[in-house]
This record gives C-alpha cells, sequence and structure tokens, in this order.
C-alpha cells in the first residue's frame, strides 16, 4: 500500500467522482471577480488507495510563485479568492469531473461576496480566520442546500471551528499541527460525518501515518506538488 501511494504517477484527467448536492448548469463568473485574473496553481487530492478525487486551486503572484495569502489581511484575501474563482470558473469551467476546492473568507459564506454556481463540483474551504458568527453559521448550511460543499481548512479545533464542524462535509489538517491534536479534538472532526484530509503530506513516512491515523484524504508534495 505504501510504495503504490508514494509512486503514483501524474494524471492528466480527473476521474469519476460522486458530485454534491444537484447538478447545475454552466458556472457563473462572480460579480466581484472583474479584477485582472492572475495564474492559479492547482494540487491533487488523493483517497488511500490512489484514487484522483480533485484539486485544491490555489492563488498565485503574477509570476506563478506562491505569496502567503494566509498572512494577508481579510480584504485582500477576498480579493485572491475571488481572482481563483473566476480563473477556475471561467468559459467551460474546470476541467475534468473532480471536486474543485478554494480557500474562501466570511464573506462568501454569508452572501456578501457572489460565488460561482457549484456544478456538484465546488468545495469552500473555509479558511482558519473566519470567525463563527450567526450569520457564517446561518451561511453554510444554506450554501450546503444550493449544492456546495464545506471544508474546514487548518483545522486546529479553535472554538469557531468546533462552532462550524455540523456543517463541515471535509476537515483539512496540516499534519504539522497533529501534535496540538488531542483524542477528544480528532475525534470531534468524525462526529457529524465529515472526511479527514491530510494536508502537507511531505514524505512517504507521512503518507503512513496519515493512513495510519485515519485520513479518508491525502494531499503533499510527496503526492503531487500545487503547479500551475
Amino acid at each position: 500500500m505504501s510504495t503504490k501511494v508514494a509512486s503514483w504517477p501524474a494524471r492528466s484527467g480527473l476521474p469519476s467522482v460522486v458530485t454534491l448536492g444537484v447538478q447545475h448548469a454552466a458556472p457563473a463568473i462572480p460579480r466581484q471577480a472583474t479584477c485582472s485574473r492572475l495564474p492559479v496553481a492547482r494540487q491533487p487530492i488523493w483517497t488511500q488507495d490512489g484514487t484522483l478525487v480533485g484539486h485544491e486551486y490555489l492563488y498565485r503572484s503574477e509570476a506563478g510563485l506562491p505569496v502567503g495569502v494566509d498572512a494577508w489581511v481579510d480584504e485582500r484575501q477576498e480579493r485572491a479568492s475571488a481572482s481563483v474563482l473566476a480563473s477556475v470558473f471561467a468559459g467551460a469551467g474546470p476541467e475534468g469531473d473532480g471536486l474543485v476546492f478554494v480557500n474562501v473568507t466570511g464573506s462568501f459564506l454569508t452572501g456578501r461576496l457572489d460565488l460561482p454556481d457549484p456544478a456538484g463540483r465546488l468545495v469552500l474551504e473555509v479558511v482558519e480566520s473566519v470567525q463563527a458568527t450567526a450569520a457564517v453559521l446561518r451561511g453554510l448550511p444554506a450554501l450546503r442546500e444550493e449544492g456546495y460543499a464545506i471544508a474546514i481548512d487548518d483545522y486546529v479545533a479553535t472554538p469557531d471551528q468546533l462552532a462550524m464542524l455540523p456543517f463541515a462535509d471535509f476537515v483539512k489538517i496540516d499534519l504539522r499541527d497533529m501534535p496540538r491534536l488531542a483524542g477528544p479534538e480528532l475525534e470531534a472532526t468524525r462526529r457529524h460525518g465529515a472526511r479527514l484530509v491530510a494536508e502537507h503530506v511531505a514524505d512517504q513516512t507521512l503518507v503512513e501515518q496519515a493512513v495510519s491515523w485515519g485520513f479518508d484524504l491525502l494531499q503533499g508534495d510527496v503526492l503531487g506538488a500545487a503547479r500551475t
């Protein structure tokens, strides 16, 4: 099993997956995403047995490099998310039929900023700075009703993240944060049926550890780096 995971070949297409929610018409571009669009990188996300389920799409600079979006203020993060969504869902939309994971701020969850039609594929990754306000807690189930899936990104069991867990389809955990998560904090992620995604899987040892810890999906450079 571990050898197979480490030697997965690069794949140009996405396999058929079970879609989330109902099927919709062609995606619409968000009104707020009219700014010039920058390069977007994508990193594959796999099951334990090597099935590709989708990609996370990531904001990049004009030179195609990472820019540390996580450290930006909300307004700049909003523009980055809008740029990624506009780029990915432009024209015929994202290639293949896999899931599309994109980081979003609270404004996309409350309706203040528009989202493209989910087409049964869009997974909204709630960044760690989002607070579980009343508006956000109303928005999350409403978005799921519309066909979006919800992922809690960089889960470390903050009070805000715990409040949003009942609405999560996926919980993403940076493996570097595992020492911070006690048993009950990790068990809480399973309580409402979310699938666990291991992030920053950097080497074969971490692949094996992630599998032993019960992660459903794996993402990291050893399984495929983010590429523009």
